[in-house]
Order: C-alpha cells, then sequence, then structure tokens
C-alpha cells in the first residue's frame, strides 16, 4: 500500500519549511507511524554523507533524524552544489554527475524526472507517511515550466499542500495571498491549508488578520507556529548565521568566512560550549587578534583561497601563525593550508596550479572522483572522532598525521600549531571540544569551569522533541490528518 503524503510549501527561501517538516516527521513518528522525508531537489552546500557513501542535503539528513530513520539518498535525489552566481555541481542519487550553468540545468532537469519519481515511489512503498519539502517559492512564475519541486512535483504525485509564510521577516499575510493569487486555479486547489510561521507576541492580536486572509484565499489558517529557539541544523550554508556568541566568551574563535563555505554546521558544538566564543569572518578588519583561527569547507577551495590573498586575510592569517596562534583547516580549508594546489583535469576551473599558503607540508591533487565516506577516528591524545568526508582530490602529507582512522589509515595534517584535517563532524563526538576548550583556555590563561561535552545525538534528539513539541501544540494536527487522508 503506498504511503499517504503531505507538502510543505514555503512563499520564500527561509521560511522556515525545513524545520516544519522535521516536526512533521518527529510528530508522526510519536504517533507510531512510519515516516520518511522528501525534497525532490535541493539547492545547498550544506550535504553530508549517508552509510552507503552517498551524498545528500543536511536538511533532509535531520528530517530521516526527526523521523528516527537511516538518511537515504532517496529522499533527496536531487542535490545542486553552487560552485558560483550561475553554476553548480548537479548531484543525482547522490553521486556527482556534471557542472551546469542555471540555464543549461533549467534544460536539463526534465530528465531527472523518471529518477525522483523512482524514489519518491520507492520510498511511499516502505513507509505510511512520507513529508515532502518544496523549495523557494511555488510563485516563481518564470520557473513553473517543467517543475520539479513545488506543484509540479505535487501534481505528479497527488499530494496536498500546506503553503508556510514567515512573519519574523514581515508582511506575511502579502506573502501569503500573493503566493496564493499567483497559483493557477488547479495549483490553488492543492493547497490546504496556511501555515503562519516563526511568531513572536500575542497571537491574539493576529485574530483580524488571520480572518481576513481565510476569506481573500479560502484556504484555513491551520495554525501560528511561535518562534522556535530549537538548535538544529540550518539548511541554506549560503546564509550561515555570522553571529554565533556574544563576545564576552574567554576564548575567540575566528571563523573565515569563504565566499563558497560548506557544511558551516560543523561548528554548532563549538558554538555551544560556554568557554568558546564563535564569530565569523569575512574582512581584514574584523579578524583581530583571536586565539584560534578555523578555515572552514569551502565548494571552490582555489577560488576562495585567491578571495584570501587578495583580501589580505591570508597575510593576516600568516602573521597570526608565525606569532603563534593555533590555525585550524577543515576540508577545503586543510588544502589551502598546504604548499601546493594543482588541478590537471581542470575539476575547480582554468587554474592549473596554486600555491598554497605553505603552513603544512602537504600537496593537493584534484580529480574528478569525489571521495564520500563516513568515518571513525581518533586524534593522538585519544579524543574520538565521527565524522565524514565529502572532497575531490587526495593530500599527501610529508608530516605527521592529525589523526587516526579506525582502519588504520592516516588522516590530516600538523605541523606546530598548524592542523589540517579532511574530516566534517570533528566536534561532533563532543571530546575534541572538550579538549580544545581546554587547552585554548591553558594557553590563555583563563581559568574556566568546562563541563563535559553532552553527546551531540542526545543533544539532538532533546532539540527534535522540542521542535515536535513546538509545532505540535500550534498546528491543528487533527486537519493535518484529515487533509492526508483526503478529506478536506
Amino acid at each position: 500500500m503506498s504511503a499517504r503524503c503531505i507538502m510543505v510549501q514555503g512563499t520564500m527561501s527561509g521560511a522556515g519549511k525545513s524545520l516544519l517538516c522535521a516536526a512533521l516527521c518527529r510528530i508522526f513518528r510519536q504517533d507510531g507511524l512510519r515516516v520518511a522525508p522528501f525534497k525532490s531537489q535541493n539547492m545547498a552546500l550544506n550535504s553530508g554523507v549517508t552509510r552507503d557513501g552517498l551524498e545528500m542535503g543536511r536538511a533532509q539528513i535531520v528530517q530521516a533524524e526527526a523521523a528516527g530513520v537511516e538518511p537515504d539518498v532517496r529522499m533527496n535525489p536531487i542535490l545542486l552544489k553552487p560552485s558560483s552566481d550561475v553554476g553548480s555541481q548537479v548531484i543525482v542519487n547522490g553521486v556527482a554527475r556534471a557542472q551546469m550553468t542555471a540555464a543549461a540545468y533549467f534544460s536539463y532537469k526534465k530528465r531527472l524526472i523518471p529518477d525522483i519519481l523512482s524514489a519518491y515511489r520507492s520510498l511511499a512503498e516502505a513507509y505510511d507517511v512520507i513529508v515532502v519539502e518544496g523549495a523557494g517559492s511555488p510563485a516563481e512564475i518564470n520557473l513553473r515550466e517543467n517543475d520539479i519541486v513545488n506543484m509540479g512535483l505535487a501534481e505528479r504525485i497527488d499530494a496536498p499542500v500546506l503553503l508556510a509564510g514567515d512573519i519574523d521577516r514581515g508582511g506575511v499575510f502579502a506573502q501569503l495571498y500573493g503566493t496564493v493569487a499567483l497559483l493557477d486555479e488547479r495549483e490553488r486547489a492543492r493547497v490546504k491549508g496556511l501555515i503562519v510561521n516563526k511568531f513572536r507576541g500575542d497571537v491574539g492580536l493576529l485574530a483580524p488578520g488571520l480572518r481576513q486572509i481565510e476569506e481573500m484565499t479560502r484556504v484555513p489558517v491551520l495554525g501560528v507556529v511561535p518562534y522556535l529557539r530549537v538548535d538544529l541544523d540550518d539548511e541554506d550554508s549560503l546564509a550561515p548565521r555570522l553571529a554565533a556568541k556574544a563576545a564576552d566568551q574567554p576564548v575567540d574563535v575566528a571563523v573565515i568566512r569563504l565566499p563558497h563555505i560548506s557544511n558551516f554546521t560543523d561548528f554548532a558544538p563549538l558554538e555551544a560550549n560556554p568557554a568558546l566564543g564563535v564569530r565569523y569572518v569575512e574582512r581584514l578588519g574584523e579578524l583581530g587578534e583571536p586565539d584560534l583561527v578555523i578555515l572552514p569547507g569551502t565548494k571552490s577551495t582555489m577560488a576562495d583561497l585567491l578571495w584570501l590573498r587578495e583580501s589580505g586575510l591570508e597575510t593576516a592569517i600568516l602573521r597570526l601563525a608565525e606569532r603563534g596562534t593555533p590555525i585550524l583547516g577543515i576540508c577545503g580549508g586543510y588544502q589551502m593550508l598546504g604548499e601546493t594546489l594543482r588541478d590537471p583535469d581542470g575539476v575547480e576551473g582554468a587554474l592549473p596550479t596554486l600555491r598554497g599558503m605553505g603552513l603544512l607540508p602537504c600537496e593537493t591533487v584534484f580529480a574528478p572522483k569525489k571521495t564520500l565516506t563516513r568515518v571513525c577516528a581518533a586524534t593522538p591524545d585519544g579524543a574520538r572522532i565521527d565524522g565524514y568526508e565529502i572532497h575531490m582530490g587526495t593530500t599527501e602529507v610529508r608530516g605527521e598525521a592529525f589523526c587516526r582512522l579506525e582502519d588504520g589509515r592516516s588522516d590530516g595534517c600538523r605541523a606546530g600549531n598548524v592542523c589540517g584535517t579532511y574530516l566534517h563532524g570533528l566536534f561532533d563526538s563532543g571530546e575534541v571540544t572538550e579538549r580544545l576548550a581546554a587547552q585554548l583556555c591553558a594557553k590563555k590563561g583563563v581559568a574556566v569551569e568546562i563541563p563535559p561535552a553532552e553527546d551531540r545525538r542526545a543533544y539532538r534528539e532533546r532539540q527534535y522533541h522540542l521542535l515536535a513539541d513546538g509545532v505540535r501544540a500550534a498546528l491543528d494536527m487533527d486537519a493535518v490528518y484529515r487533509i492526508m487522508e483526503g478529506k478536506v
């Protein structure tokens, strides 16, 4: 028997679709149903690796965790990873297929409909409920032709739609009305409920507007969801949070916000540590004298290294390193710290060779094949790491390794106060974070009581329950069930 489904679309990017879908996944799981998330096409630099070594969007990994199931590329068959303002790497069923301009992909994407429908139907045979997430807005009338992620998908899988608007940004009634008005008659019939999302204040003051928007759109408002302060991964790595902690923390950690920063959620455990003040830096004048500099992952290592060089940040980081400031590079950031980057196959662009920052005795050669794997590892002082690799190319190391993988291989490189590693999720187990905070406090000569780091999985489970409880209390779930059963 095929699963029931419910689709959440938004009035814009950032309306909160991803977390609403995660909440519904956890609610249905709490109600005893087998539930899986689905997003046909995701555009994000924040991705992860499945158990079988395939790549998918981080948002659907979060939703799978909320549903209590193993992340599966069928939940996100198409992933677009932007490499420029007009181009992306196209990943199909977890494997990189091509690099395309936006115009080329617009013409190409209709060929992906069989992949999308095959993935969805396979999930629908295995689960009771599928929670489907749209992308951006269904009212992008210039993109309606061959749509594969909003109303075009809803029609193909016969999904009822909930439309969410973001009141925190203002203009939520215009958002909801304008979106419904721009849909054609058949598409409007699919919209079964409206959701006002991210509300702060007295709901009673909204009542007149809610009644009017129901009359104007002829669609019921199913709930006003409050601004929920839950600590879960953001979807869009193109807009990472730039201010994570107040500046009064004992230790100052500067993460360089590279133009193509990826997997910025690596740093969420650092942000949660009471000793660490994490800030994101994108201008030379913002760097100052931090206690730790981190070069994060990036989709375009060579381009971002040139940006670092041209911005003056590279020179400033080299001076900090010379004075003994710890420098950590992760994935693309690790590649930058080496002596040379070579690209004989043009994977990164037209530049065949680029001088690295020269802080680590290693050299990277890019290659078309992408490394995708989950790993367990340990640092020389015994800190456990549960991480994953997503990168193009290999790095030859002539010095000390950063850590040792469970299978005996080494990863990364360290030289004095500079370290680099390919492992995303470096801080998730808590052990590396705890030891890093203690070392930085000791180096700075500050005494801070650092509580034992909480296991990240247990912490995230609490966040999923908080999210589900907040959305369940705000949303008319009886109406949601009736919509899924075709009674509305």
